[in-house]
C-alpha cells in the first residue's frame, strides 16, 4: 500500500497559504493512489523537544550504556523517524520565517536526521538511509523571492532544505514557493486569486 507523509508547519490554521497548498497536494494524491495511506503530522500540535544531552548520549552510546532518561529522550525521534522511513512519499506545508525555516522544522530536522537511521558514515564517507523517496514542499513567504524579484540571494530556506534532506538520500525533491503573500494581507489580491497558480503547479507536481 503506498504511504504518504503528510508535514505541516504553519500556526495559521485555515488561513495559511502553505496550509492550503500541502492539503491540494495530498488530495491529489489521493486521488492518484485510491486506498493509500496518508499519515499527518502536524508539527505545531507536537511536542517537538529540541537535542539535549541525554538526546546525544542515547543517539551515540553503546546499547548497553544507554539509559531511561535516554530512551525518553529519543522517544519523539524514534517516532518521526518511524513516520518518515514508512512513507513513499511526502509532503510538506511550511512557511518562510525570516529568511529561513520555523523554528518546528528545524526540531523535525534535528529529531529525524540521526547517524545509524536516517544516514552512515562509510569508507566512502556518509551515505543516505532514506533514498528512493519524493518529496514536495509547499513554501509560502510575505515576500517574493525568485530570480525576477532580485532578492533571491535571501531566501535559504531551499537551499537548505535541498542541502540537508539530500544528505539523507531525499534527493527527488520539489519546491513550489508562494511568494507575495503579503499581497493577499494587504488586500492587494484575493486568497482564491493568488492561490490559483500555486495550486496549478502543485498538482502537476504530485
Amino acid at each position: 500500500m503506498p504511504t504518504l507523509l503528510h508535514l505541516d508547519a504553519s500556526p495559521r490554521g485555515d488561513y495559511s497559504i502553505s496550509r492550503q497548498l500541502s492539503a491540494a497536494a495530498v488530495a491529489a494524491w489521493k486521488d492518484k493512489h485510491p486506498g493509500g495511506k496518508v499519515i499527518v503530522r502536524d508539527l505545531t500540535k507536537t511536542k517537538m523537544t529540541f537535542v539535549d544531552l541525554d538526546w546525544i548520549m542515547g543517539a551515540f552510546s553503546p546499547p548497553d550504556q544507554v539509559t531511561d532518561d535516554h530512551k525518553n529522550a529519543l522517544a519523539i525521534s524514534d517516532t518521526l523517524i518511524a513516520e518518515l522511513l514508512e512513507a513513499d512519499e511526502i509532503v510538506m506545508g511550511t512557511p518562510m520565517y525570516n529568511f529561513t525555516i520555523p523554528a518546528v522544522v528545524k526540531a523535525w530536522i534535528d529529531h529525524v536526521v540521526r547517524a545509524g537511521k536516517t544516514f552512515s558514515y562509510g569508507s566512502a564517507g556518509p551515505e543516505g538511509l532514506a533514498k528512493g523517496r519524493k518529496m514536495l514542499v509547499t513554501v509560502a513567504s510575505g515576500g517574493s523571492y525568485d530570480k525576477a524579484s532580485g532578492m533571491e540571494a535571501y531566501n535559504y530556506e531551499t537551499p537548505y532544505l535541498r542541502q540537508i534532506l539530500g544528505f539523507i538520500g531525499i534527493t527527488d525533491l520539489t519546491f513550489v514557493h508562494a511568494g507575495g503573500t503579503m499581497r493577499v494581507v494587504q488586500g492587494q489580491i484575493s486568497a482564491e486569486d493568488f492561490l490559483a497558480p500555486w495550486l496549478k503547479q502543485v498538482r502537476a507536481a504530485v
